[in-house]
């Protein structure tokens, strides 16, 4: 549906100014009409307003990763002949 090396549509890149003049407007853009704008000031982009959906699937590409990264540190530490520290034990040296 979207790549991410895509040129933005001229209507997708939005001067801060302008976001928060029409700032509900573009909201509905976002929400509505599943838009991504990308904000800008002075030509340096900003940040990137995107649907819901999109940080949904976002959200969950960092958790795959991150239990991957987490699979391979157990698997790492385990052929190292290391244990894991239990979370309570992890807790109570760190003072939480």
């Amino acid at each position: 549906m979207y790549k991410t090396n895509e040129k933005l549509n001229p209507g997708s890149l939005l001067s801060a100014g302008k976001a928060r003049q029409d700032f509900a407007e573009t909201v509905n853009r976002v929400a509505y009409g599943g838009e991504r704008i990308v904000v800008h000031r002075r030509g340096r982009k900003l940040a990137a307003l995107i649907p819901l959906e999109d940080l949904a699937l976002l959200e969950e590409l960092e958790d795959r990763r991150d239990a991957k990264a987490a699979r391979k540190a157990l698997a790492d530490a385990k052929a190292q002949g290391e244990m894991p520290i239990p979370w309570t034990q992890a807790k109570k040296k760190l003072g939480l």
